[in-house]
């Protein structure tokens, strides 16, 4: 493992530590792979329409969000096709995720071509807060030969608008060919069993899936909701950083430890950066973003904000020696909330071509450095609305969520007291204190306005919590009666045999007289 060599960890310590790699992350070092780095959907796309056009025997698709756009209904003409071909085509989307961009006709569409298509975790009513957890992994699988790993959904905004001047949403994936390939089926599978009868995992892979294709060693760290297999890894790789630790992320709020992690990188002489988005949808969630940046700069960490429309690229790479692309955001939600897909290479010239990369993208963002007597936030100012484009409902929405997780994170440091506020956070915490004032009056003037939501709450919850009792006693019940063995079938009784009369014995017969001898 090059990162471990250049942390100066060797002989038996080098074994330890890849065995401490492996169970952290849940995956192994899979070698012997070829890996092509894929920058934006101009590069993305083609290569994904490509493959699924050469598939021979099947395809594995998993997005968060499918757009029925002009992108979306060329991807469903592709896979519809290849279906027709007779081609097993199975499609996995995400319901909260596609819950708008993609209608019904256009599942319907892919079903009736031969496409087979599961929504992932759809909301139910007796559970409530199940929808919380969601697949946000972006994989395609083609033939078991050659997969794709990436941070792109399927939409126009990942393309832009030359005519508008809305840029394309900055992005990054991966194209992987050999033994490697495996463990991406393996976590489509695990996905695709949540909502229906298991995969044939050896069906969708090629006999050549364990041939060697090149000389690039790299982990699948397909993470599931709380088992924060990433964060353990991210947090290893700040630990083990000599040089250099540079990150690009859309959704940042990191938490206490891993903030923490970072900055001791700094302090201990590694350049660490930090790569995030220049505009939000919601402009109130930007104090919140900037006051996240203190507790970084403060301790020597260079911050950058993007000035395009969206970066949405979730990366890292480290001494030039070790590269992280994936869906994974730095944020709680995907360490630990989301199932989620990355991947690690291990291969000092990829990560020396994510480096050039990286230094690339800086070209177009602009720093946020502490300046003044106060150490005020100094940053980008942000992009003008027209050349955002359309970032559409479901960015805002992930945007939300972050800005909550930070509004949290704020939130608890005030009441808490365990790290210091910068002046920037004083107009999030007073904010914060107006909303439980608001409630507590109108508690005491309209008691009503209160009551009836939280009885309304009460009752769903009971009856839900009712209703998942009685589904889970029947399944039971189901259970028990496929283990029950069948009785053995009656056998009935053959009918009593009359007794036979033994035949009567003849009787004896007198001598006939003989001739009379004189």
């Amino acid at each position: 493992m090059a990162i471990l060599k250049s942390a100066g960890i060797s002989g038996r310590q080098h074994g330890l530590a890849e065995q401490i790699f492996s169970r952290a992350a849940g995956a192994p070092l899979v070698p012997g792979n070829d890996v092509q780095l894929l920058r934006d959907a101009r590069e993305n796309y083609p290569a994904w329409l490509r493959a699924i056009q050469q598939a021979q025997r099947s395809i594995l698709f998993e997005n968060y969000i499918i757009e029925d756009d002009e992108v979306g209904r060329g991807f469903a003409e592709a896979l519809a096709e290849r279906a027709r071909a007779g081609v097993q085509v199975r499609v996995l989307y995400d319901w909260l995720g596609c819950l708008g961009p993609a209608s019904h006709h256009y599942w319907r569409s892919l079903r009736d071509a031969g496409v087979e298509v599961r929504c992932f975790n759809p909301f139910q009513f007796d559970r409530p807060l199940a929808w919380l957890g969601r697949n946000h992994r972006k994989t395609l699988t083609v033939d078991g030969e050659v997969g794709f790993v990436s941070g792109l959904c399927v939409s126009h905004k990942w393309v832009g608008d030359a005519q508008k001047g809305v840029a394309p949403w900055r992005d990054t994936g991966l194209e992987i060919r050999g033994p490697a390939v495996a463990d991406l089926v393996r976590a489509f599978a695990q996905g695709w069993s949540t909502v229906g009868p298991p995969l044939d995992e050896e069906g969708c892979l090629s006999a050549r899936a364990s041939t060697p294709m090149g000389d690039v060693a790299l982990r699948v760290v397909a993470g599931v909701p709380w088992s924060a297999g990433l964060f353990r890894v991210d947090q290893l790789i700040a630990s083990l950083a000599r040089q250099r630790l540079w990150l690009t992320d859309a959704y940042f709020v990191g938490t206490a430890t891993y903030v923490q992690a970072l900055r001791a990188a700094s302090r201990d002489g590694v350049d660490v950066r930090l790569l995030v988005p220049g505009s939000s949808d919601i402009p109130a969630l930007r104090p919140l973003t900037q006051a996240g940046y203190r507790p970084l700069l403060e301790a020597g960490i260079r911050v950058y904000e993007w000035n395009g429309t969206m970066l949405h690229a979730k990366t890292a790479v480290a001494d030039g020696t070790w590269a992280r692309v994936g869906s994974s955001n730095l944020n709680p939600a995907s360490w630990l909330g989301n199932s989620e897909i990355d991947v690690a290479v291990e291969n000092a010239p990829f990560a020396q071509q994510m480096e050039a990369m990286y230094l690339q993208d800086l070209e177009h963002a602009t720093e946020v450095v502490l300046s003044g007597k106060a150490r005020r936030l100094k940053a980008a100012p942000p992009l003008p609305r027209s050349q955002r484009g359309a970032p559409g409902r479901r960015g805002s929405m992930s945007r939300a969520a972050a800005g909550a997780v930070r509004l949290g994170n704020t939130v608890g440091a005030a009441v808490t007291n365990h790290r210091e506020l910068g002046r920037t956070e004083s107009k999030v915490v007073f904010g914060a204190g107006v909303v439980p004032l608001a409630l507590a009056g109108v508690a005491l003037y309209w008691p009503h306005a209160v009551a009836v939501p939280v009885a309304l709450l009460g009752a769903w919850a009971g009856i839900a919590l009712w209703s998942r009792a009685v589904r889970l006693r029947r399944q039971e019940e189901a259970r028990a009666s496929e283990q029950q063995p069948l009785p053995e079938p009656e056998v009935p009784p053959l009918p009593a045999a009359k007794p036979q009369a033994l035949p009567e014995a003849p009787a004896p017969r007198a001598p006939e007289a003989g001739p009379h001898q004189p």
